[in-house]
């Protein structure tokens, strides 16, 4: 007794307000009759207590005690929990309901009953207990574990307090424990048995859980028979039981606010004031998990954390974190409600929503050619049934007044109109709603007509109406004037005539008019959707290796540029170059006298950006050639390239706008792992170089322009400002609205993206890597697919002098016609750098660049080598200018061939006038056949409908019935089919 005295006071003061009920086991009652039995169960009860259990509990087999020696003993044993300050639960099964009787001596001194056999036992047992436990304070628990989820309901409003789960049979991810948890605490609180578990670790963890999860836990009659009080076990259970009671101030249960099942275990225990703990457990032995950052998203109350939630919570690891109600935002009352009401009354009584085109909600316009139609979508919204009045508004930038056209509903609250591009430029437009009141009246005239119900009222509504609208209008039909005085058989007619509500659409006055924001639209020339582009070095232009190309020279080309069927002739920088740091053969650093160098290494004595390489020619001779190249319908495209040599004139007149290293030098050009020790950049934030860099380079740009060049291929824009772009770009086109801008920028998506939406009329692309059917269509379709439609123009340049890809390294010739046909077809714009139409592939090796490139040296070509696709890119380009379906990329449909070697696609005019079908391999050395599924349906034919198809590179006319064909691609005779279609009906 004198262990007992010495813990009971602590104890007791410890357990003060505790609410949890944790239960220790200890043996059946008939093991307690001799004295060392009782004594080793006098040390347990003291160390259950220590370890912060409530209760023990011991079990009584009334109906096999035939010596009756039970009712003795259990009396001995709650004197003795008394003294140690534990209470004691009696564990009795419902099959010993006969023997209760002999309990009433002592029934009043227990603190409980724990029944097993719920389950089984009838309804009447179970008041019968729950009787016994009507004196308050008395716990009634129920041994639920193994009880069927589906019976559980059965005990709901049965007076227990607390029940028992299933929980050592739980893994810690199986969803039926939170379906059974669920329908447990709808009966009472919730006590989780610890599963034994000879793994130190897992038995920890298990108890730890166990008391997040529930209002109490309890253990086995074996815990407690080693006397080792520091064990890693015994340090855990009282940490355990010490968490149970604390948690037992919140919430009787656990609410799961994770996905049941999932690895990491978030669940919430609150208070009646809303304060309380996020409990965050994962359940995985091997990994650590992430909380989400939505974590909170499933609380029904909005809360604020104490800590931050870990970033990472470690394997079995638990995570309590302090919560409290997050106080709302308010803001103070309105000084005068009758003011604010009045001034919401004012508000748009009509909502304007989702507009399209607009890009970035439209802080950039839209781009368009001239000629287009631009459709124009958005949701009209307004409360109850009346008729709305939807015109889209335009103007060019130039114009004050606007011009409108009206829009017509598509369904869903989703309207549609449109207007022309009938002038380069910026355009605007916006939308106005209004309620459109002789329409309303019109619908519910009509509607009530139909039904047959009376409309002399209505009638004399319309009249009265009609007589508002028509007021101090003199062009009004005389039918609406005598409107006063028709019966009402005519009265009626006119009201619902189409004629009449057309004419009085034009005297609204418009009630509760709204107008959207204004979206703006750049229409550009048809060059900016549509074109071929073919890249030259005109120093290489001699034919001959030893001699420097001149503009005369490239005079000469023009025809067999021509004939092959392209329209833009791009050269890279035609500046003089710099001699410091000069690159030989193949980008050495060890030129010799004659080697060339690169063209982008801008700028020597004889000047920079704005002057001409004097090998080339003078200015005259440009200018020749321009005009003889518009006379062959080629348009010259310049490189614009914002980088120096080391020896331009810039850095000893304008120092300032670069930026210096401390020895006294210039960092060099790098693009990892590509090294430019030719070239330097400007610094266009410095000191210095704000406004005169920007302005300067407005002048090179500006004096290009006044030499006739409006196509500008910008070389790597993304390492260049965009505030630098925006600016340039707009004021270039402020004059010049012609100007054209390209980008290459091989970047990232979204950079490639900024770049357009800022005025960057085309992009080079990701298609030069894009070579299988997948990569094809997902790439397409991103680009046609989205919003990137509206602003973006891809030019599938099929090769660079940057970039000798992969594909045509290795695939021969049958590579270079696919990717001809590919970049063709796909995309109204599309470039070849020369030599690809002589299939010329040869590569450094490991590398997408060229061997010998042309890029520091001059090159002699026989332009008529054997092997050549000339052929396919006369023919290509000569379909290309005869089918408008294929100059845009936007007129793509990707169609069904049973075969991932074969690309099979649609390409069609909006109108369906003029529609091609188009199948190509993207294997270069196998032949492939295959199934296609023809889209009949899209010209509303059956599946057996017929269609008559020109082949238009063998010039065969047939006609296919059935939407399934067959069709056979060899990459070394025909790699690409293209045919053009119409209904054979």
């Amino acid at each position: 007794m004198q262990v007992l005295d010495q813990i009971a006071k602590p104890v007791s003061q410890h357990m003060t307000g505790a609410k949890a009920v944790t239960l220790a086991r200890l043996p059946a009652l008939p093991a307690l009759e001799r004295e060392e039995d009782w004594q080793s169960t006098l040390h347990r009860m003291v160390q259950f207590r220590q370890d912060g259990f409530t209760h023990v509990v011991v079990t009584a087999h009334f109906a096999a005690d035939a010596g009756g020696i039970s009712v003795p003993l259990l009396s001995s044993l709650i004197r003795q929990a008394r003294a140690a300050d534990i209470g004691v639960i009696l564990g009795i099964d419902t099959g010993d309901l006969d023997a209760l009787p002999s309990l009433s001596p002592i029934l009043d001194t227990l603190d409980g009953l724990l029944i097993g056999g719920l389950q089984d036992a009838s309804s009447a047992a179970i008041r019968h207990f729950t009787d016994l436990a009507s004196r308050e304070g008395r716990l009634l628990i129920g041994d639920m574990a193994g009880t069927p989820i589906h019976r559980l309901q059965d005990f709901e409003q049965t007076g227990l307090t607390h029940v028992l789960s299933s929980y050592p049979w739980w893994d810690g991810i199986g969803i039926w424990f939170w379906r059974e948890l669920a329908a447990l605490q709808r009966i009472a609180a919730v006590i989780h048995p610890l599963p034994e578990h000879d793994d130190d670790t897992r038995f920890i963890f298990q108890a730890e859980l166990a008391a997040i999860l529930g209002t109490g836990l309890s253990v086995t009659a074996s815990w407690g028979q080693a006397d080792d009080q520091a064990s890693a076990r015994n340090i855990a259970l009282r940490q355990a039981n010490d968490r149970a009671h604390f948690l037992a101030r919140f919430s009787r249960s656990a609410v799961l606010i994770s996905a049941p099942g999932a690895e990491l275990i978030a669940c919430l225990r609150s208070g009646t004031d809303g304060s309380g703990r996020l409990l965050l457990v994962n359940t995985s032995t091997t990994s650590s998990v992430t909380p989400p950052a939505d974590l909170l998203a499933a609380s029904r109350t909005a809360l604020s954390l104490r800590n931050p939630v870990p970033i990472t919570i470690s394997p079995l690891g638990t995570v309590d974190i302090e919560v409290s109600p997050a106080p709302p935002i308010v803001e103070r009352a309105s000084l005068s409600v009758i003011d604010s009401a009045l001034n919401a009354s004012h508000w748009a009584r009509i909502a304007i929503e989702n507009v399209s085109p607009a890009v970035n909600d439209g802080d950039f316009p839209a781009r368009r050619t001239v000629g287009e139609t631009v459709t124009v979508e958005a949701d009209i919204l307004c409360e109850g049934h009346d008729v709305q009045a939807v015109s889209v508004l335009w103007r060019a930038k130039d114009e004050t007044g606007w011009h409108e056209s009206r829009m017509q509903p598509l369904g869903n609250d989703r309207w549609q109109g449109s207007f022309p591009l009938t002038r380069l430029g910026d355009h605007v437009f916006c939308i106005e709603a209004w309620r459109d009141e002789f329409g309303t009246y019109r619908e519910e005239l009509r509607k009530k007509y139909e039904a047959g119900n009376d409309i002399t009222l209505e009638l004399q509504e319309g009249r009265l109406l009609v007589e508002r609208l028509i007021e101090g209008h003199a062009d009004v039909p005389d039918g609406l004037k005598a409107l006063t005085y028709a019966d009402d058989q005519a009265t009626r007619a006119a009201l619902l005539a189409p004629g009449t509500a057309e004419h009085l659409a034009s005297l609204d006055p418009r009630p509760f008019r709204t107008r959207s924001a204004f979206y703006p639209v750049e229409a550009e020339r048809q060059a900016a959707r549509f074109a071929s582009w073919y890249e030259i070095f005109p120093r290489s232009m001699s034919d001959d290796p030893e001699r420097h190309g001149t503009f005369r020279d490239v005079e000469k080309h023009l025809p067999r540029i021509r004939d092959m069927g392209f329209d833009v002739l791009y050269f890279p920088p035609i500046h003089p170059i710099g001699r410091q740091n000069r690159k030989g053969r193949n980008n050495t650093l060890t030129p010799s006298d004659t080697d060339p160098g690169s063209p982008y290494a801008i700028g020597s004595e004889v000047g920079g950006h704005d002057a001409l390489h004097p090998e080339l020619g003078t200015l005259e001779d440009f200018r020749h050639l321009r005009d003889e190249a518009a006379r062959h319908g080629l348009e010259l495209a310049l490189d614009f390239a914002v980088q120096c040599s080391p020896d331009h004139p810039w850095l000893k007149q304008h120092p300032g706008w670069f930026a210096w290293r401390p020895d006294g030098t210039i960092k060099y050009a790098e693009n990892p792992p590509k090294k430019y020790q030719d070239i330097v950049n400007v610094d266009f934030y410095s000191d210095k170089a704000i406004p005169d860099l920007w302005v300067a380079l407005y002048h090179v740009v500006m004096m290009w322009v006044t030499e006739g060049v409006r196509i500008f291929r910008v070389d790597n824009p993304h390492t260049k400002p965009f505030p630098f772009w925006q600016w340039l770009i707009a004021e270039i086109r402020k004059t010049h609205p012609d100007t054209l801008f390209l980008a290459e920028a091989f970047t990232r998506p979204k950079i490639m993206y900024r770049l357009a939406k800022i005025g960057f009329s085309q992009s080079y692309t990701y298609f030069t890597w894009r070579n299988s059917k997948a990569e094809l269509a997902e790439y397409l379709q991103e680009l046609i697919g989205t919003s990137t439609r509206e602003f973006f123009r891809p030019n599938f340049f099929v090769n660079t002098p940057d970039i000798n890809p992969t594909f045509l390294q290795t695939s021969g010739r049958p590579g270079f016609r696919i990717r001809a046909a590919l970049a063709a077809t796909l995309s109204g714009l599309w470039g070849v750098y020369s030599g690809f139409e002589l299939c010329e592939g040869r590569a450094l090796p490991g590398k997408e660049e060229y061997a010998e490139s042309e890029k520091y040296e001059i090159k002699a070509w026989d332009w008529d080598r054997p092997g050549n696709i000339v052929d396919d890119i006369r023919v290509l380009n000569r379909l290309r200018r005869d089918n408008p379906a294929l100059q845009s990329h936007l007129t793509v449909r990707f169609l069904t061939a049973w075969n991932d070697a074969v690309l099979f696609y649609e390409k069609a005019t909006p109108d369906r006038q003029n529609v091609l079908l188009i199948a190509v391999t993207v294997d270069p050395f196998n032949a492939q056949e295959t199934d296609i599924e023809i889209p009949l349906w899209l010209w509303n034919l059956p599946d057996h409908g017929s269609l008559v198809m020109e082949d238009l590179i063998s010039g065969d006319d047939f006609i296919w019935t059935g939407k399934i064909q067959h069709i056979r691609l060899d990459p070394w005779t025909r790699p690409y089919a293209i045919w053009r279609a119409r209904s054979a009906i």
